[in-house]
């Protein structure tokens, strides 16, 4: 079932298409297609396991802006019908632990706010209106509170006293006075001061009561059996804007609003889950050791935080979402084992259990991995369902016996015609490490031809692509390309030491990763060599940017949002702390000679690839200052380049439905000066 606003991009596209020659649907996946494009997210089984509620993202063609709403699916995959309607943002709902109620997030009226909605009548109410918007919405086990967290602001006077203005002038803005290092952060810009508190209101009605007051950001809470006590998680410590891993976690009573301190090894805790009956928490963390990759460990300890033990020591992944077994024997949880997610579950003894793979889907740009799950008393569970030529479906399941319940996106699929994505394992030239990859052929691939090909290189660089959709991949082969992307050293989800291949020395062998990957698409015999194209962002500008300084041997390459000299992001980017801890031995000032052995800019002098540039202006994780430099530095070389900027973009230039048809609009566009048809095998050019 489709909502009548879907139809307004597929409209347009019908109508430019009839303005053509051929007067007929194109079959190829086309930029405004990426418009049509809809996806699941945040499955929620009720508790007797019979229904799902979820939310489906959509966009909207005219306002450009990503939208959602809640629908609502029995777990056959029967009765599959929206419960909310409009063009807003509907998120999070939360069965109550009887199923009779849902609390959701909703900015239908124009700010965020808690809706109570009765399942039986599906009446509803707002039941907390504020200024601020809440998040994290926890039920009480008695079903009569709600626990969320808000921001709550403290002002904070500046020093610098003005004069008092003349009457009727007109002056700029007083200055700002700022002395804390983490004062922005990308998509956020400018933070204001203050701190996420942690809140309880009755489902009856009434005003939120605020619990906790520590200048700290608090994580959401999760109850105590009881109803007596908030477990969360929190970094308190006075140097937390320089040791900005070591949370821990904590009890807050509601009676008194004491604190009391549950964990206090150094490295981070979190995600605290209190066991069916009580006794335990569960949660994740690990013992810091400064790497630039760390596995995240499952813990059980008692409720009060005493005899903590390792749960997850056996497996070399990292542990999240974890969820109590109604029988309290073990934990369900997710992970990502090669770049394919799996919903698993573990005893307290530590044995893992595979229940089923395939999540993911909800990132519609580039193909990382991702993915969510929830699971009923019963065992029943829902999750998103992940394919490779198509975004996240809604799929549910009971120990792996499984249905896909929606297909959101098949009034587009059914006529378009995407590229094929083969897995691939291949060997790295520099030690014979073994490398996963994809290839992406267009739709309509001749072997007999020879195709021009793509090197796609994702970000991080502690991250992994995996088998999933990709809506700019897919728009790369819709075009003629054939697209490679693989999981080069220091990716996720191959393990510790997989990861750790490039701690403190990064660009470093994973360039000759990438190179091996090509070497290896090339030896089918189906590519030109004579155009062979380079891009990625963020980690991947770095290696993109590393590579075209390393050969010549593309005929062009475009960087996006790139670290171009580490000296100068370190001090610039809202990261600062965390890199010049984890990813350096030193700070810049202290080892200048390695911040500039791993920066690109140090190759620039190697450059002749025409390059590219693209990055959106309001970056703060790889400011566009970085850029620059690199622009900069190859047009005073005279090297063929341009420079693309996303007006008003942070890091995530995709949060706009037309920037992310900017960016790839802007790759093909360079990539297609220097690309020509695809040639039969044997065909002299």
């Amino acid at each position: 079932m489709k909502q009548p606003r879907r139809l307004i991009p597929s409209l347009l596209i019908l109508l430019c298409v009839s303005l053509s020659t051929h007067a007929q649907v194109s079959d190829k996946l086309e930029m405004l297609d990426i418009f049509n494009l809809e996806f699941i997210s945040d499955p929620q089984i009720s508790p007797d396991g019979q229904k799902i509620i979820y939310v489906r993202n959509f966009k909207d063609v005219m306002t450009d802006r990503n939208l959602s709403n809640l629908w609502i699916a029995s777990f056959d995959g029967s009765m599959d019908r929206p419960l909310t309607t409009g063009e807003q943002n509907d998120r999070s709902p939360r069965w109550s632990h009887d199923g009779s109620k849902i609390v959701y997030l909703s900015n239908k009226s124009g700010k965020t706010e808690v809706y109570l909605r009765w399942m039986d009548s599906n009446e509803e109410r707002v039941l907390i209106n504020t200024e601020k918007s809440p998040s994290n919405l926890r039920w009480s086990p008695d079903d009569k509170h709600l626990a969320f967290n808000m921001f709550v602001a403290k002002a904070k006077p500046s020093p610098i006293k003005m004069p008092a203005k003349p009457k009727g002038a007109k002056w700029n803005a007083p200055p700002k006075y700022v002395d804390n290092l983490g004062w922005r952060r990308d998509g956020a810009g400018e933070l204001p001061t203050g701190n996420q508190q942690l809140f309880t209101v009755p489902v009856s009605g009434g005003t939120p009561r605020q619990i906790t007051d520590a200048p700290f950001n608090h994580s959401g809470a999760a109850w105590a059996q009881d109803g007596k006590y908030l477990y969360f998680s929190s970094n308190m410590r006075q140097d937390a804007q320089t040791e900005v891993q070591d949370s821990d976690i904590y009890s807050v009573s509601l009676t008194d609003g004491k604190l009391k301190k549950l964990t206090s090894r150094y490295g981070p805790d979190r995600s605290p889950a209190i066991s069916p009956d009580g006794k335990k928490m569960a949660y994740i963390g690990y013992d810091d050791k400064y790497k630039g990759y760390q596995v995240n460990k499952l813990y059980i300890a008692n409720a009060d935080g005493s005899g903590s033990q390792l749960v997850s020591g056996k497996l070399d992944r990292d542990v999240g979402n974890i969820q109590w077994a109604a029988d309290g024997k073990g934990l369900y949880f997710q992970y990502t084992d090669k770049a394919h997610t799996k919903i698993a579950h573990i005893t307290t003894k530590g044995k893992v259990t595979d229940i089923t793979e395939g999540l993911g889907g909800m990132s519609l740009g580039r193909p990382y991995t991702s993915g969510t799950f929830s699971v009923a008393g019963n065992g029943n569970y829902a999750y998103s369902w992940a394919e490779t030529h198509q975004p996240a479906d809604l799929g549910s399941g009971n120990n792996g016996n499984n249905r896909r319940i929606t297909k959101v996106n098949e009034d587009l699929f059914d006529y378009k015609k995407l590229g094929q994505v083969e897995e691939i394992w291949y060997k790295s030239s520099a030690d014979g490490l073994d490398i996963n990859g994809w290839i992406v052929k267009p739709a309509n691939f001749d072997p007999s031809k020879k195709y021009p090909l793509i090197l796609e290189i994702h970000g991080g660089p502690f991250s992994s692509y995996g088998p999933v959709f990709s809506g700019e991949i897919q728009l790369m082969a819709a075009q003629g390309y054939v697209v490679l992307y693989t999981n080069p050293r220091g990716s996720t989800s191959y393990g510790y030491d997989f990861g750790n291949q490039i701690d403190k020395n990064y660009p470093s062998k994973d360039y000759d990763d990438l190179m091996s990957g090509v070497d290896e698409v090339i030896s089918r015999g189906y590519i030109d060599e004579g155009q062979l194209f380079v891009t990625g962002g963020s980690g991947g500008g770095v290696l993109t940017s590393w590579i075209i300084g390393k050969t010549n041997r593309f005929a062009a390459a475009v960087v996006a949002k790139p670290v171009i000299n580490w000296y100068s992001w370190a001090l610039n980017a809202d990261m600062s702390a965390f890199a010049t801890r984890y990813w350096f031995e030193k700070k810049p000032w202290e080892d200048p000679e390695t911040y500039m052995k791993h920066s690109p800019i140090s190759l620039v002098g190697n450059v002749t690839t025409p390059t590219m540039l693209l990055t959106g202006e309001a970056d703060l994780r790889t400011p566009i200052h970085e850029s620059e430099q690199y622009f900069t530095a190859l047009q005073l070389r005279g090297v063929e380049s341009a420079m693309v900027r996303i007006p008003g973009a942070y890091h995530g230039i995709a949060a706009r439905p037309s920037n992310l048809i900017a960016k790839v609009s802007a790759i093909l566009t360079w990539f297609d000066n220097y690309k020509k048809e695809p040639v039969s095998l044997g065909t002299k050019k």
